[in-house]
């Protein structure tokens, strides 16, 4: 358990039913607004999938500051590896090293998982991310234009 400039305790864990809440708040600050049934179903279809799927909460205290999901990719063209599917720290608690150590957490699961190389998106528009990426050691590989096609039923 570390602390964060704020002298909360900052505890890692993963992700519970009743942390559906706040992860749905969270995700309205990334941009993706979900109600809090649907985060709670999200939460319960990733439970039987935990084998290559991970979702974690950051807690300072009892609050949820932060999450991160990551999912091991496996393709045909490349080598298995993880994809961080998201990462979003509360507003309030950006820059006290919430987000680093959620990545860190990633980065021991995959070394579990005997996974060497761990990847992320992000959107153009995020700068500041990409600065904290950076930070963290990843390096830009590519930039790519992302298509989406919806289903009708």
């Amino acid at each position: 358990m570390a602390t964060t400039a704020t002298e909360k305790p900052l505890t890692i864990r993963e992700v519970e039913i009743g942390d559906s809440i706040a992860v749905a708040e969270l995700s309205g600050q990334l941009g993706y607004a979900s109600s809090v049934e649907e985060v709670r179903d999200r939460i319960e279809a990733m439970q039987p999938l935990r084998e290559d799927h991970l979702a974690l909460v950051a807690c300072a205290g009892d609050e949820v500051v932060g999450w991160i999901g990551a999912e091991i990719a496996r393709h045909l063209q490349s080598a298995p590896h993880t994809l961080i599917t998201g990462l979003v720290v509360k507003d309030s608690a950006r820059s006290l090293g919430v987000g680093k150590q959620l990545c860190e957490a990633v980065e021991q699961w995959s070394n579990q998982k005997g996974i060497s190389v761990i990847q992320v998106t992000s959107r153009m528009t995020r700068e500041r991310a990409h600065r904290f990426y950076r930070r963290e050691g990843f390096t830009q590989i590519k930039t790519s234009a992302v298509f989406e096609k919806i289903l009708s039923s």
